[in-house]
């Protein structure tokens, strides 16, 4: 079983980047495909992105995520990142990796559901 812990967030101005990462232990993390969910105030759980087992493959949920936001990971040292540029106040959420265990290294998951093991969450706060 793996155990996952973000880190990276914070209080930042709109225009501002910020990367998060997110450390595995007890477990390979290779053994897993990744994402990142965010979760805003008042408001389900939805995809920021997620990555195959590789890292060859990768998908972005909503459009305004694309072209500011990046997943990659580092399976040697066990962690998963989410490169964020030009913050906007709407990107304002509570954000969670999560990791299924997968025999597939080409596939990716965009469903909560799809996932076993979750962070606790790392609060971004994106305000002037």
């Amino acid at each position: 079983q793996v155990q996952l812990v973000e880190s990276g967030g914070g209080w930042v101005q709109p225009g501002d980047s910020l990367r998060l990462a997110c450390a595995a232990s007890g477990r390979t993390l290779s053994a897993y495909a990744m994402g990142w969910f965010r979760q805003p105030p008042g408001k389900g759980r939805e995809l920021v992105a997620a990555i195959s087992r590789s890292g060859s493959l990768t998908s972005y949920g909503d459009s305004s995520v694309k072209g500011r936001f990046v997943i990659s990971r580092d399976n040697a040292n066990n962690t998963v990142y989410l490169q964020m540029i030009s913050l906007k106040p709407e990107d304002t959420a509570a954000y969670l990796c999560a990791g299924r265990l997968t025999p597939y290294a080409d596939a990716y998951y965009s469903l909560p559901n799809h996932y076993n093991y979750w962070g606790q969450g790392t609060q971004v706060t994106v305000s002037s």
